[in-house]
């Protein structure tokens, strides 16, 4: 399935100016989500990080990375429109700047989803190059609660 811009905010709950997503391309439910954001010259982050050497901040690369992978749960029967909760995120790899008018490409695989909890491997590519790329943990507390005594 896809998902254009008006779809992904229904699904998910992050809105502009901190939605790092603009279209998902391809989103297999329970197991992966690819799509991409087409860095403006307006973006807010280039004002004030660098002002002489505007740049994508690597904290805000893996929040892309997140907010993709959170559709490849979201989209489960039932979850639109929940929250998601990143836990952890390891193995971050900044590889290329990303600056004004580059298309990052983002994909997210969902390797195991059980009682609310999900671990994702993602990556980010910038003109087929790899760009960055994290391993992270997102969880669905509404669902881990259903588990507690």
């Amino acid at each position: 399935m896809h998902l254009d811009f008006n779809q992904i905010l229904k699904v998910q709950q992050n809105k502009p100016p901190y939605l790092m997503m603009d279209y998902a391309t391809n989103v297999i439910p329970g197991k992966y989500s690819e799509g991409y954001k087409d860095l403006k010259d307006d973006e807010w982050f280039f004002k004030v990080h660098w002002v002489n050497d505007p740049n994508m901040p690597g904290m805000l690369q893996i929040e892309a990375l997140v907010q993709m992978g959170s559709l490849a749960i979201l989209t489960l029967p039932g979850l639109s429109g929940k929250i998601l909760y990143l836990t952890s995120a390891d193995k971050l790899k900044f590889l290329k700047k990303i600056i004004k008018g580059d298309r990052l490409v983002l994909k997210s695989t969902l390797n195991y989803w059980k009682r609310g909890v999900g671990n994702f491997t993602g990556e980010g590519f910038v003109n087929n190059e790899l760009a960055c790329k994290a391993s992270f943990t997102l969880i669905l507390p509404e669902e881990i609660n259903r588990f507690k005594k």
